[in-house]
């Protein structure tokens, strides 16, 4: 009964994590058109923020009713997790090899389960040791870690670990918001702050470039905004109301093994024996905390 009772939360946080798998079809194109990847996060962002607050706008304007005291935990979640983690992941790219960013990236629930101990006493069991193990190595089989050398340099490695800290802060920052206010409105809000706060990055030069060549790219800036960023944010943070936090990261550690065979699917990249190890790494770490 109990393991009923939690598979709509687990199924929620397992689709979010498919849903920011399948990123690389919208961010290709929009690369593709002349978006530099610090542009792709504020239309990410942005776009995210402008479709929430038109669509509950209409649709329901009680998430928008939050009380002053409680601001600094949508900071959190919208600048200190969203935007920030996004920024360091970027940037460690630049620095290192694309498989070292992601792994670094991947810490992320590392960092979800101490934080839950220490704020919540949230047990650290065996079962969630052992699919956090089996999540992480997957997670490196699926970026390469094993198939090649890896380039790193220390600032890169510094941004790399920081985008697993910023990524995991969701997940903190969401937890306290979520004992005030549904979901719904912890998602809206996340974007509320996000949006704005990415307008740092604005580059309005190759904005208009990219978005005055027609009306494809806008088609994709809406998908990547709708499916990609809306939706799995809001799935998340609906199934992060009904677990443990720890829980629910690993969960999301689906995410790199759905990007794998994305990018099989769509771009007919290989999927080597590593990657097909990794992915089944991951579902058995899922598994295990059905």
């Amino acid at each position: 009964m109990e393991r009923q009772k939690k598979a709509p939360a687990a199924a929620a946080v397992l689709a979010a994590a498919a849903l920011w798998g399948v990123i690389g079809l919208w961010n290709r194109r929009l690369m593709a058109a002349g978006l530099s990847p610090l542009s792709i996060v504020l239309v990410r962002n942005a776009g995210g923020c402008a479709l929430l607050a038109a669509f509950f706008a209409v649709r329901d304007r009680s998430v928008f009713r939050v009380e002053r005291r409680h601001l600094k935990y949508f900071f959190g979640t919208g600048v200190v997790s969203v935007v920030l983690f996004t920024v360091c992941y970027f940037s460690c790219q630049k620095l290192c090899s694309l498989a070292a960013a992601s792994i670094l990236l991947y810490t992320a629930p590392s960092f979800v389960v101490l934080f839950s101990a220490a704020l919540w006493k949230e047990p650290v069991t065996g079962k969630k040791l052992a699919a956090l193990a089996l999540t992480m190595l997957g997670c490196a089989f699926v970026c390469g870690v094993f198939d090649r050398g890896l380039s790193v340099t220390l600032p890169g490695v510094l941004l790399g670990l920081g985008s697993g800290f910023f990524y995991a802060l969701y997940s903190i920052f969401g937890r306290f918001a979520l004992a005030h206010y549904p979901p719904l409105t912890v998602t809206v809000w996340t974007f509320l702050f996000a949006g704005p706060a990415s307008l740092v990055l604005l580059r309005p030069a190759e904005l208009a470039a990219a978005f005055g060549g027609g009306g494809a790219v806008w088609g994709t800036a809406l998908a990547l905004t709708v499916f990609s960023t809306a939706l799995p944010y809001g799935l998340y943070t609906w199934g992060l109301a009904r677990m443990e936090p720890g829980r629910a990261a690993i969960l999301a550690s689906l995410e790199p093994a759905a990007a794998a065979l994305t990018g099989m699917l769509a771009f007919g990249e290989p999927l080597g024996p590593s990657a097909v190890l990794g992915i089944f790494c991951v579902l058995a770490g899922v598994y295990i905390l059905r």
